[in-house]
């Protein structure tokens, strides 16, 4: 039940910006919340406040952009230094010109750019994108299969009921999470963005 309980604390603090955000553009840092996860983390201390701060930095550079700030919605989650961006810019330029500045980034090894071509977001589909995030959070206490496993290892994104799934895991691992996320109610789509430890 903590544990639950940690991770929808957590999944609130990440998604509080949605909340607080007006009409224009907003740059929401996946990881600024490290959570109750820290401790089982498979990254090193260094590894974890190096990726907050990659998301802060390409969260600066998109918001010092004008036309990024005002027309894209952008979210910028870095695990390990590989770099996963998802949101909505309405002109192929815009997406590129999104990769670009966070590749000039310092310390990003990766970048995944699955920014989609159209018009910001609406809010309902923000918060609902949250609950999925919640409710794949929540499954991943129930992975079947693997022995002590941990679901505060793997990192979850949804944009557009679509799930993305960061972390440092093995391949049974990252099957399993597949499995069960996919399981999920509202959940369209997963992609793996994994890196494999073994």
């Amino acid at each position: 039940m903590k544990k639950i309980m940690a991770i929808l604390i957590t999944s609130l603090l990440v998604s509080l910006p949605i909340f607080l955000q007006g009409c224009t553009t907003a740059v929401i840092v996946g990881g600024a919340a490290a959570g109750a996860g820290a401790a089982h983390d498979r990254r090193t201390m260094g590894a974890m406040v190096e990726d907050q701060s990659i998301e802060m930095k390409a969260g600066s550079k998109i918001s010092s952009d004008d036309e990024l700030n005002e027309r894209t919605h952008t979210n910028i989650t870095s695990y390990n230094s590989i770099v996963l961006i998802t949101g909505e810019a309405p002109t192929q330029d815009m997406r590129s010109r999104l990769e670009q500045l966070v590749r000039e980034v310092p310390k990003v090894r990766r970048v995944h750019n699955e920014v989609t071509i159209a018009s910001p977001s609406a809010f309902g589909s923000r918060s609902s994108d949250t609950w999925i995030t919640t409710k794949v959070k929540t499954s991943l206490f129930n992975v079947k299969g693997i022995d002590h496993f941990d679901p505060t290892r793997v990192k979850v994104i949804t944009e557009n009921g679509i799930v993305f799934l960061m972390g440092l895991v093995s391949h049974e691992e990252a099957s399993a999470v597949v499995a069960t996320a996919s399981r999920v109610g509202g959940v369209q789509r997963i992609v793996k963005v994994f890196e494999y430890i073994d």
